[in-house]
Protein backbone atom coordinates (compact mmCIF):
# COMPACT_ATOMS: atom_id res chain seq x y z
CA UNK A 1 0.00 0.00 0.00
CA UNK A 2 1.52 3.33 -0.99
CA UNK A 3 1.83 6.06 1.60
CA UNK A 4 -0.75 8.20 -0.21
CA UNK A 5 -3.29 5.41 -0.16
CA UNK A 6 -2.45 4.72 3.51
CA UNK A 7 -3.13 8.35 4.31
CA UNK A 8 -6.44 8.21 2.44
CA UNK A 9 -7.36 5.00 4.24
CA UNK A 10 -6.58 6.45 7.68
CA UNK A 11 -8.55 9.60 6.96
CA UNK A 12 -11.51 7.59 5.67
CA UNK A 13 -11.52 5.43 8.80
CA UNK A 14 -11.37 8.55 11.01
CA UNK A 15 -14.31 10.03 9.10
CA UNK A 16 -16.25 6.79 9.41
CA UNK A 17 -15.58 6.63 13.16
CA UNK A 18 -16.79 10.22 13.55
CA UNK A 19 -19.97 9.43 11.63
CA UNK A 20 -20.56 6.37 13.81
CA UNK A 21 -20.02 8.50 16.94
CA UNK A 22 -22.50 11.06 15.68
CA UNK A 23 -25.06 8.32 15.02
CA UNK A 24 -24.51 6.48 18.31
CA UNK A 25 -27.30 6.61 20.84
CA UNK A 26 -25.38 4.97 23.67
CA UNK A 27 -22.70 7.07 25.40
CA UNK A 28 -20.18 4.22 25.70
CA UNK A 29 -20.50 3.47 21.98
CA UNK A 30 -20.06 7.16 21.14
CA UNK A 31 -16.96 7.34 23.37
CA UNK A 32 -15.51 4.21 21.75
CA UNK A 33 -16.06 5.69 18.29
CA UNK A 34 -14.44 8.98 19.32
CA UNK A 35 -11.40 7.10 20.66
CA UNK A 36 -11.25 5.24 17.37
CA UNK A 37 -11.45 8.50 15.45
CA UNK A 38 -8.60 9.93 17.53
CA UNK A 39 -6.42 6.88 16.88
CA UNK A 40 -7.04 6.96 13.12
CA UNK A 41 -6.33 10.70 13.09
CA UNK A 42 -2.96 10.12 14.80
CA UNK A 43 -2.10 7.51 12.17
CA UNK A 44 -3.16 9.88 9.37
CA UNK A 45 -1.04 12.69 10.81
CA UNK A 46 1.99 10.40 11.07
CA UNK A 47 1.50 9.20 7.50
CA UNK A 48 1.20 12.80 6.28
CA UNK A 49 4.42 13.80 8.08
CA UNK A 50 6.24 10.77 6.68
CA UNK A 51 5.05 11.60 3.17
CA UNK A 52 6.20 15.20 3.58
CA UNK A 53 9.60 14.09 4.90
CA UNK A 54 10.02 11.63 2.01
CA UNK A 55 9.31 14.44 -0.44
CA UNK A 56 11.86 16.73 1.20
CA UNK A 57 14.52 14.03 1.26
CA UNK A 58 13.88 13.18 -2.38
CA UNK A 59 14.15 16.86 -3.36
CA UNK A 60 17.41 17.20 -1.43
CA UNK A 61 18.79 14.05 -3.08
CA UNK A 62 17.85 15.33 -6.53
CA UNK A 63 19.45 18.70 -5.77
CA UNK A 64 22.69 17.01 -4.68
CA UNK A 65 22.74 14.78 -7.74
CA UNK A 66 22.15 17.68 -10.15
CA UNK A 67 24.88 19.83 -8.57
Amino acid sequence: MSSGSQLDFYRARADQSRAEADAATLSHVRERCLRSEAAWTVLANRAARAEEMRGKLLAEKEARESA
